[in-house]
């Protein structure tokens, strides 16, 4: 007599996902008359040649560039390791690819902030582009590609993702004089174009590949190619950003004097690690953790739930801006305490231990089988308790918010 073993789906239900959409609309269509009512008087400009059309100019520009870049970015998060089974690596095989992979943004993604204030922000930027269109084609030319130099190329990419186009931001809204509240509304549009970026890049990727994956396997990268040689076209001739004037003897003094001199740049450097290494920890064991215990899980079903949770989040910032509470000391510390022209050096900096961190973890979980998922869960959640009492003690230690550091 035959046993039947009767097995669990499990899967977000459709009200979820409505729940969130209503949500995320909702809070964007109320906070404008909740600002008007409740806000107080907007910061002041920086200059006096400001308008309200080329802020907005600018800042529409800017997130179009920067959703292209969060397509391609979710376009290799989402089918890079669907397309490592494809071709038959072994897990071993994977571990080593990601090894690889923050290896090079360790040792080599870590100096790119600081050649982006030295060049220019606009230009890494542009190699961001490139090096998808050389991933692309590579794997588009090739019918078993390199795949340690897809991922090498990838991990740079996505280290010059991971600052320089906030720090373009930044800097643009600095030199432009355009007002604070500008480049906070900025910021949590960031979030909210991205995570909304990422879903459409599944549904992008979903779409291409097909059922026929002999035939479809190869379909996002040419989507990648089309999307960033796009990229490529709006930098080049839309916009030409600030010209770049600082000297490497400069810019060594400054970054002595600034960074590496003050105690509070420590401080947040070191909330900034710890909140990178259990972000990129979460990223890493999310699916793994859910399918732990055996059961059948649709993992495309909870990636846009986990994302849609995020934009939701980013819509809460103008809420929360002005509340009594002040969240803002904690959400645009990098531009109460960094100066402009050395910004890009500094979240590089602050990211290099994150990425040691992950390495190693990686090791001793991937080759030696030292620790366990939940082990790495811990480090995690210690992370996100460190980086909090750092935003605390900077907080108690208090400074003018939004100081112009070009009056030093």
């Amino acid at each position: 007599m035959g046993v039947v073993i009767e097995t669990s789906v499990w899967e977000p239900s459709s009200s979820v996902y409505i729940f969130i959409f209503l949500s995320c609309f909702l809070s964007l269509s109320l906070s404008p008359f909740y600002l008007s009512k409740h806000a107080p008087i907007r910061s002041p400009p920086f200059s006096d040649h400001s308008t309200s059309s080329s802020p907005l100019r600018f800042q529409r520009y800017f997130l179009l560039l920067y959703s292209l870049a969060s397509v391609l970015e979710g376009l290799w998060s989402v089918y890079g390791e669907f397309e490592l089974f494809y071709y038959g690596l072994t897990k071993e095989e994977m571990v080593t690819f990601m090894l690889i992979g923050f290896g090079a943004t360790l040792f080599v993604g870590g100096f790119l902030g600081f050649l982006s204030d030295l060049i220019g922000r606009k230009k890494i930027c542009l190699v961001f582009y490139i090096l998808h269109v050389i991933v692309g084609i590579w794997k588009r030319i090739t019918s078993s590609p390199s795949f340690w130099l897809a991922n090498v190329c990838l991990s740079l990419a996505t280290s010059i993702f991971s600052f320089s186009f906030e720090t373009w931001a930044v800097v643009e809204h600095d030199k432009q004089g355009h007002r604070q509240d500008v480049l906070n509304d900025t910021f949590w549009l960031m979030t909210f174009f991205e995570s909304a970026s990422l879903i459409g890049s599944q549904v992008i990727g979903n779409w291409m590949v097909g059922s026929n994956l002999e035939n479809g396997i190869a379909s996002p990268s040419t989507a990648a190619i089309l999307l960033a040689i796009v990229g490529i076209i709006c930098m080049s001739r839309d916009y030409d950003g600030t010209p770049q004037t600082v000297m490497y003897k400069d810019y060594k003094v400054s970054f002595y004097t600034y960074i590496l001199g003050d105690r509070r740049i420590w401080l947040l450097a070191c909330a900034q690690t710890c909140l990178h290494f259990s972000i990129a920890v979460f990223w890493i064991l999310w699916a793994p953790t859910l399918v732990a215990d055996g059961r059948e899980v649709y993992l495309g079903l909870i990636y846009p739930c986990v994302l849609g949770a995020r934009m939701l989040g980013s819509t809460l910032f103008p809420w929360l801006i002005n509340a009594s509470l002040r969240t803002e000391d904690c959400l645009i510390l990098r531009t109460m305490y960094v100066p402009t022209e050395l910004r890009g050096g500094m979240i590089s900096l602050s990211l290099a231990p994150a990425n040691a961190a992950i390495l190693f973890i990686l090791m001793q979980r991937g080759y030696y089988i030292t620790i366990e998922n939940a082990t790495m869960i811990a480090f995690a959640a210690v992370g996100l308790f460190m980086a909090a009492g750092c935003m605390y003690v900077l907080k108690r230690w208090g400074k003018q918010p939004y100081q112009n550091w070009h009056k030093l």
